[in-house]
């Protein structure tokens, strides 16, 4: 495993584990159980997706010493705001089952999240939180949040993959000292990413798999990736990349896929705004 340095001297592994639709709880539990097991010591859930107790569950019966894993939880918009991050951090602490935690992110950059960006800031200073930051803010809201925040943001969790490679956003959170890191990294499956030729060719170089490939391009970019499977079998082999590198050459072909556009989500519409505010977690 490779590592980054968050800018208040955090060390984050470059791979970790998603667990975005697993809400199955025992599924859930046996695939971070799984991933534990392969080596991933990052693993990132959300509020929402409901699935933080079968991640603590796991966490608490895996046998990996606390303090050598990364845990990433999410605030939802409902609960973005001032008051509502402090009850939902607590909520989700609760449901994880532990004292501290690794890396909080506002999840979506709707509603008051300078408000809820205070509070994560007094969490962090209390030692709740050993690193804070945002998700889905794209140039415009992260450099705005990073020039006007106390504790600017130190990592940005976006869509990032060959086919929406965001050139121009990894600019923008290299300037500003934040550590990008990708959900999605395989696209979700689209654009017939595993059958892609140019991807099985070079796939076939280096005696990877297409999924292999890509996930290593991103790492190559200094990408934190946490991509997400329930087989065991794949949750192994996505994490089997760090013996091999690609060549310039390839991390050019790849790059090349790029369309330039997100076909999964579109935060800059009204109807993503509408459609995430409205989308309530609890009563």
């Amino acid at each position: 495993m490779e590592y980054v340095t968050l800018k208040n001297g955090i060390r984050m592994p470059m791979e970790g584990f998603g667990v975005f639709q697993v809400e199955d709880a025992a599924q859930c539990e046996r695939a971070v159980l799984d991933a534990i097991a392969a080596g991933y010591r990052l693993i990132d859930t959300a509020a929402a997706y409901f699935n933080e107790e079968a991640v603590g569950a796991a966490i608490g019966t895996s046998g990996v010493p606390r303090d050598e894993l990364f845990i990433t939880t999410k605030l939802w918009v409902q609960d973005t705001s001032y008051e509502g991050a402090q009850k939902a951090f607590a909520v989700s602490m609760d449901k994880l089952g532990l004292d501290y935690l690794d890396l909080y992110l506002i999840h979506q950059p709707f509603n008051d999240y300078y408000g809820a960006w205070r509070a994560m800031e007094e969490l962090y200073e209390a030692g709740k939180i050993r690193a804070i930051g945002v998700s889905n803010f794209y140039p415009d809201r992260l450099a705005d949040l990073c020039l006007n925040a106390k504790t600017p943001p130190m990592v940005n969790q976006v869509e990032l993959h060959p086919f929406f490679a965001q050139e121009g956003a990894l600019g923008v959170m290299r300037e500003y000292g934040v550590v990008p890191q990708a959900w999605g990294p395989l696209a979700e499956g689209k654009h017939g990413i595993f059958t892609n030729e140019k991807l099985v060719a070079i796939a076939k170089k280096h005696g990877k798999s297409t999924a292999q490939v890509v996930l290593r391009w991103n790492t190559q970019r200094g990408v934190v990736i946490i991509p997400k499977s329930v087989h065991k079998e794949r949750i192994e082999e996505n994490i089997d990349i760090w013996d091999f590198s690609l060549t310039d050459a390839e991390m050019a072909e790849v790059s090349r896929l790029d369309l330039g556009r997100s076909e999964i989500v579109d935060h800059h519409t009204a109807q993503t705004a509408k459609r995430l505010n409205g989308w309530r977690i609890h009563d």
